[in-house]
């Protein structure tokens, strides 16, 4: 007999993995409704932990309305100024910046044309390819077709000849005392 306990033993239970699924399920919805909660209270407790200590700033008021809207973050004008790459990144134009995104995306554009010019190409090479095998499929087919016309014929001629002759036996007095096996 088939014993459930020597393939597994209680683990391919499917009583028990739904128990156990059931638990994990439970604990889950469970944290998930009491992590929000206890972030929200607990917040006020928890010291802030920086990534970067904070930025003195002596920027004057000016410079902060040059920005566009989307750019007037304090953290982000501060933080960097002491790495040379950095600093020559802020101080791009604004219209340097879009011009470098717009080229960089060109260039991106450029290589997905050239890939799709090559997938094309691969396409057209292996469309040829089937399309010279389908052709020699078709005259493979076609030889066939006549070669089995051919011996088609051959068999009726063949048959005709030989009732022909069984004809003529008969004629002369010959009798068939064998039996007739008829196959086709």
């Amino acid at each position: 007999m088939y014993n459930q306990q020597s393939r597994g033993g209680v683990f391919c239970n499917p009583g028990l993995l739904r128990l156990v699924m059931l638990l994990i399920s439970i604990c889950l919805v469970g944290y998930l409704i009491t992590h929000p909660l206890n972030l929200s209270s607990g917040t006020a407790n928890l010291p802030r932990r920086l990534s970067c200590p904070p930025c003195v700033c002596d920027c004057s008021s000016e410079a902060l309305f040059s920005l566009p809207s989307g750019l007037l973050n304090n953290s982000l004008l501060d933080c960097g100024k002491n790495d040379p790459e950095m600093s020559s990144e802020i101080k791009k134009d604004l219209i340097d910046l879009l011009s470098e995104e717009l080229r960089l995306l060109k260039g991106v554009m450029d290589d997905n044309v050239q890939h799709t010019r090559g997938l094309i190409s691969d396409a057209r090479k292996t469309s040829s390819q089937y399309q010279k095998e389908a052709e020699k499929c078709n005259v493979g087919i076609e030889t066939c077709e006549e070669a089995r016309e051919k011996a088609e014929a051959e068999l009726i001629a063949e048959r005709k000849l030989s009732a022909l002759w069984e004809s003529r036996a008969r004629e002369t007095g010959w009798k068939d005392l064998r039996r007739r096996y008829f196959y086709f």
